[in-house]
């Protein structure tokens, strides 16, 4: 009943308590790939990426915003972004992982 009536105040302020929670991505990593690669995001939409590592302590890096980390195998690392503007965000492996490491990237498409 609580429940219930939390939603009822905030739909009457004009909140929606499910707009709150940002959306989340599942991302997996593994020798010499993301997975997916290509990911859509809104401008001004918070999400929270899920990492993954299947095979080694790959790097996590979005060079355009400062942002990195490391995934750990049999970890999920949880990486909060938003992005500001439309555009194109690459992010990339920053540990060495074997031949094929320079190929091991990916891209958000902003809209």
């Amino acid at each position: 009943m609580r429940r219930r009536h939390l939603l009822l105040l905030l739909a009457a302020l004009g909140l929606d308590a499910r707009a709150q929670a940002p959306r989340e991505i599942e991302l997996t990593a593994r020798r010499f790939h993301f997975t997916p690669n290509v990911i859509p995001l809104q401008a001004g939409e918070p999400v929270v990426l899920l990492l993954r590592s299947l095979d080694f302590a790959h790097g996590f890096f979005v060079p355009d915003l400062d942002l990195r980390t490391d995934l750990m195998p049999g970890r999920v690392t949880r990486l909060a972004l938003t992005p500001k503007a439309p555009g194109r965000l690459a992010f990339l492996c920053d540990n060495f992982c074997g031949d094929g490491h320079e190929g091991m990237d990916g891209i958000f498409v902003v809209t």
